[in-house]
């Protein structure tokens, strides 16, 4: 097992911040100032400095970091295989995923509830945030496991295919776009728009659908850009502007006639969600059994 020092360090070069380290950790900063400097003390070398006030990794500490994520994660597979000699379906271990938007609220936490149920003994967390912010995340050994809109094309991850989710047009039932329910994609550059930020997986999505079209985001009437699913559901049910959003983030509005959905001719957008990990991390334990359950158990 690792030493606390050794995790003080890890947390420490995560973030290049020895107050964030802390609050994290739960101890003070002079407390994980000390940890680094018996490390350093140990090592016979210095691991951070400072460069016009910003903390950063010196040649040592650069290669300390890369061991002690090695470490950790054998440290992960030797606790997930042991736990699981007297019961495999029995598991121990912790499970660090990431999801963006969609998943996160109406997905994953089904399956991670049920997942939790057959094993109490593992330890689960779970960061909501954009694709591109996940995959930042995932980079920097934050999480282990992501769950993403689009096929990472990046060197250094292994993606595999989950599931796949339609994203449709939607309007305020109040709004006057309701009047109709079927727009031409020459119409549908004079509506208001309201769309995703950037670096969202549903924006990324609309984009593609766009293009197969020859039409540009840029040609399109968009009024207003929000942060994650919730806040533009919200501000379309408030506003007169069409906004394109995952079915299951608007079935129950659709439900009930708050929000109806708009056809927009030859315009079909779908978002195809992948499992992500570090490459060379395939075999992990933890990775691979909640995988597997998730295909098994998830309700497509």
């Amino acid at each position: 097992m690792l030493s606390f020092g050794h995790l003080v360090f890890i947390e420490v070069a995560k973030y290049l911040n020895f107050t964030r380290a802390g609050e994290v950790l739960f101890i003070s900063q002079p407390a994980i100032s000390k940890h680094i400097h018996n490390l350093e003390q140990h090592y016979k070398t210095p691991l951070f400095e400072r460069k016009r006030g910003v903390v950063i990794l010196t040649p040592a500490g650069k290669i300390l970091q890369k061991y002690l994520q090695d470490a950790l994660s054998l440290a992960k597979q030797i606790e997930f295989d042991i736990g699981s000699i007297n019961d495999e379906h029995l598991l121990r271990g912790e499970l660090k995923l990431g999801a963006s938007t969609t998943i996160a609220l109406y997905v994953i936490p089904m399956v991670l509830s049920a997942f939790r149920k057959q094993n109490k003994a593992v330890k689960m967390s779970l960061l909501n945030r954009n694709s591109e912010n996940v995959m930042t995340a995932l980079l920097n050994h934050e999480i282990d496991l992501a769950i993403i809109e689009g096929k990472d094309k990046m060197s250094d991850v292994h993606s595999q295919y989950f599931m796949t989710e339609k994203v449709v047009a939607v309007c305020a039932s109040k709004s006057y776009l309701a009047q109709r329910r079927d727009y031409s994609l020459e119409e549908l550059k004079q509506m208001p728009l309201s769309l995703r930020e950037r670096g969202s997986g549903t924006l990324k999505a609309i984009i593609e659908a766009l293009a197969v079209h020859e039409i540009k985001i840029t040609d399109l009437d968009v009024s207003m850009r929000l942060g994650g699913t919730e806040a533009l559901k919200n501000f379309i049910l408030a506003d007169d502007s069409l906004g394109f959003l995952p079915l299951k983030a608007v079935s129950k509005e659709l439900a009930q006639g708050d929000l109806v959905q708009i056809n927009i001719k030859d315009l079909t957008i779908q978002r195809h969600f992948y499992f992500v990990q570090r490459l060379g991390e395939e075999s992990d334990g933890m990775n691979k059994a909640f995988i597997r359950f998730a295909k098994n158990n998830y309700n497509f």
